[in-house]
């Protein structure tokens, strides 16, 4: 008699856990799924460019399609990169508007997935003093020598001293960022990641930028020492 006691209640305690399990799991609580991996590091914003939703990248070819997927709100859009910038993924103002909540410039949280079937390898580490080499379209002057990023130039609202987030350069790295159509220019420090080569806050893109841009095409990125 106690030994069929001892195997009901075992059998009453395997049959709780799986129930247990089986809610969790419904409710989501017990959800182990992989998350999706993203061919970009860092977080996602956009240029002031209109257009059907497309976007530009400093590591994928023209034509590629990529799908940016927004993990605060599930929201997602498929674009094709239709020219060079000096992110990842550089959204324009069409797709950033698919995607992102109200009132925010940027998608921290996010999935960038190739949709063509090919991954790009993750671009290698800047040294200093070096210069990585960017797609430019054709006719576009190049680089200034000893440029450390090339590409459009965005920013991200946030506010406080003119600083920058970077995807090559860590923490503490001190840029000088010219504005070749004005002469402006700003010296930030790097402050954490992001999914560009530099990209400036807001007190740094307003000591740069030409009034109603958002965008600064024609730049030089030096590395300070």
């Amino acid at each position: 008699m106690k030994v069929q006691r001892k195997h009901a209640l075992a059998a009453g305690v395997a049959v709780v856990a799986t129930v247990v399990v089986s809610v969790g799991t419904g409710l989501g609580f017990a959800d182990t799924a992989p998350a999706r991996a993203s061919v970009c590091p860092g977080s996602v914003t956009f240029s002031a460019e209109g257009g059907a939703p497309a976007a530009t990248s400093d590591r994928f070819p023209v034509g590629t399609r990529l799908r940016v997927t927004n993990l605060d709100n599930g929201k997602a859009a498929t674009v094709t990169v239709t020219g060079p910038s000096g992110s990842c993924v550089l959204l324009n103002a069409t797709a950033m508007e698919l995607v992102r909540e109200p009132g925010k410039n940027v998608i921290r949280r996010n999935v960038v997935e190739r949709v063509d079937g090919d991954v790009a390898p993750p671009p290698p580490p800047a040294q200093p003093g070096s210069t990585r080499p960017g797609a430019a379209s054709p006719g576009a002057p190049g680089p200034a020598p000893g440029a450390a990023c090339t590409g459009a130039i965005t920013f991200f609202a946030e506010e406080g001293a003119p600083a920058a987030t970077s995807d090559r350069f860590p923490v503490g790295t001190r840029l000088r960022v010219t504005n070749l159509d004005n002469g402006k220019a700003t010296t930030v420090a790097v402050t954490g990641p992001s999914g560009s080569c530099v990209l400036l806050n807001t007190a740094a893109m307003d000591q740069i930028r030409e009034p109603g841009k958002n965008l600064v095409r024609r730049n030089t990125v030096e590395l300070l020492r």
